[in-house]
């Protein structure tokens, strides 16, 4: 079959599925707010407990554990493919994106494979965050706010 890259695009239109976008933004927001009104409420919790000021260090640590974990059990990727941005934007898409590759590539050795995939996704992300953070702080120094 010979097409031209015009007639493969029509193709490829007529062959997609349309998004059901309203729905998608409404599991979304359920769900994204679901998980910040949890951790409302694990906050709460860790404060009643004595936790003070570490309450909310606590909250991200309890989601990377339970985003972690449901990874690990096969659900999490359940729950994203209904919940889209509502899972992945928050901390539970970062510790996602931690543990994916490093159970994908286990068979490969803890070095060469869970170790070295580790950072496949996540590493962009710790490298960008860090490199705006100092330049963040750069910027706040030079305006004297810092």
């Amino acid at each position: 079959m010979n097409m031209s890259n015009e007639e493969y695009q029509q193709y490829v239109m007529a062959m997609a599925k349309s998004s059901p976008t309203g729905k998608n933004l409404v599991w979304a927001f359920l769900v994204g707010g679901g998980i910040c009104a949890v951790g409302q409420g694990l906050s709460t919790l860790y404060e009643m407990w004595g936790a003070g000021d570490k309450a909310m260090p606590l909250v991200s640590l309890t989601w990377v554990f339970v985003a972690a974990f449901l990874t690990g059990i096969g659900v999490f990727d359940d729950i994203a493919r209904h919940a889209g941005a509502g899972t992945l934007v928050p901390i539970t898409g970062f510790s996602n994106a931690m543990v994916s590759p490093a159970l994908e590539f286990q068979s490969e050795g803890r070095i060469t494979g869970t170790g070295a995939k580790l950072f496949t996704v996540a590493g962009p992300v710790l490298a960008y965050g860090v490199f705006a953070s100092v330049v963040y702080g750069v910027i706040l120094m030079v305006l004297g706010l810092g």
